[in-house]
């Protein structure tokens, strides 16, 4: 007969919540230790990277920028009437002289007016003349009329100085002599009215004739300025230099004031760079630059700022000090420097890939004897081209990684190999 023992299966159960707690008590310990576990670092390889150490010393402030050589000045030539192409001598990239004709255009109703304003020139000088001669005339017939009438003058005085005496020796009347004198008295009024009648018409000559001239000076002007309209038709480059641009082809009708072309000299060339904005907010005028044509450096300064802001960058204009190396032309592709200031004790190291000035980066800096990296905050200054310039979070001697790390930015710390 069984018998029934209640306590060994009290024991049994007891001892099975027992293990099952030690069991999940084990679990949660093993779990936690393995949260408190730091991943593996990853593996770089030293070849992918380049380095550079902390130094203390004077550093140079530049920046720098990509752009063109351009002429400093441009000599655009306009229409200086309507007209239609009708021939194209040059190409642009030709040498010019001053006369050199580029184009010619034809105006059909110009050139009838320039016709029509020579004829009336010559018909107004043709008026001229005919007015100055029968002017001429005129005063000839007055000075004939005033000699007439002098000539009787002086024979009346002969004749009454004549019967004066007479008329003492009682040979002549009273009468005869007071006629006599009468006589000459009226002829000589008659003379002086006609000698000043000649010389006010005389005088009165260039002032009639100075009506007729101003008419003439006034038909000169309009066809010498009809004249020259006609002559440039025929489109001349103005300077010494190179067709720079030619924007007209032949047929092409232009109206006045039309650009027709561009004239360059090649000798006065500027470098127009383009500077990132976040880098030219320290840039003057006059500060010292180079300029790399990839076939000579060539020294310059700082002569214009464009005051605007385009795609992210400031156009910078150098003038170029020294002689152009060959090949220089305008539209060359060309590197600038331009030296800001020079930082004479400062701590800095090569510039890395990320990071502007006065920021804070995470940079690696080679620990274990250069096995490893590990990341470290590092304060940045000013920067340069090649240089940035170390507040904090770096020492003298310091080795950092300048490359792109960013496939580690999940990373505090790496394994070099």
């Amino acid at each position: 007969m069984d018998i029934a023992r209640p306590d060994a299966k009290r024991r049994k159960q007891v001892r099975r919540y027992a293990y099952a707690a030690g069991g999940l008590a084990l679990v949660l310990l093993t779990t936690g230790a393995l949260s408190r576990l730091k991943p593996a670092a990853p593996s770089v390889e030293r070849s992918t990277i380049w380095t550079d150490t902390v130094k203390r010393g004077p550093m140079l402030r530049e920046v720098r920028g990509l752009g063109t050589l351009v002429p400093e000045t441009i000599w655009v030539i306009p229409a200086a009437t309507d007209g239609r192409v009708e021939k194209r001598y040059l190409l642009p990239g030709t040498p010019v002289k001053a006369n050199t004709v580029i184009l010619d255009l034809t105006n059909p109703q110009l050139q009838q007016e320039a016709l029509d304003a020579e004829y009336q020139l010559k018909g107004a000088e043709a008026s001229y003349e005919q007015t100055k001669a029968q002017l001429q005339n005129q005063l000839m017939d007055k000075r004939t009329q005033a000699a007439s009438i002098s000539s009787q003058y002086r024979t009346a005085e002969m004749q009454k100085e004549a019967f004066e005496n007479l008329g003492k020796l009682g040979l002549k009347s009273e009468l005869d002599v007071r006629t006599a004198e009468v006589q000459a008295e009226e002829l000589a009024k008659q003379n002086d009215l006609a000698q000043n009648e000649v010389r006010t018409f005389a005088d009165s000559i260039p002032a009639q004739l100075a009506v007729q001239q101003a008419g003439v000076d006034q038909k000169h002007a309009l066809y010498e300025l009809k004249k020259s309209q006609v002559d440039q038709l025929h489109v001349r480059a103005g300077v010494d230099g190179i067709l720079q641009e030619l924007d007209v082809d032949v047929g092409q009708r232009v109206s006045q004031g039309a650009a027709l072309a561009k004239v360059s000299q090649p000798t006065q060339l500027k470098a127009a760079l383009q500077i990132p904005e976040t880098q030219a907010k320290d840039l003057q005028l006059g500060q010292k630059a180079s300029i790399d044509t990839h076939n000579g450096v060539i020294g310059g300064h700082v002569m214009r700022i464009d005051p605007s802001v385009a795609n992210g960058t400031r156009t910078v204009d150098v003038k170029l000090d020294g002689p152009l190396p060959a090949g220089a032309v305008p539209d060359l592709s060309v590197e600038g420097t331009i030296e800001i200031e020079r930082l004479t004790d400062v701590l800095y190291v090569g510039r890395p890939v990320h990071g502007d000035a006065n920021s804070t980066v995470g940079l690696f800096k080679l620990v274990g004897g250069g096995a490893q990296a590990v990341r470290v905050p590092v304060e940045i200054g000013s920067e340069s081209v090649n240089a940035i310039e170390i507040r904090k979070g770096l020492s003298v001697g310091d080795t950092v990684i300048l490359s792109d790390m960013s496939n580690w930015d999940s990373y505090d710390r790496v394994q070099l190999k």
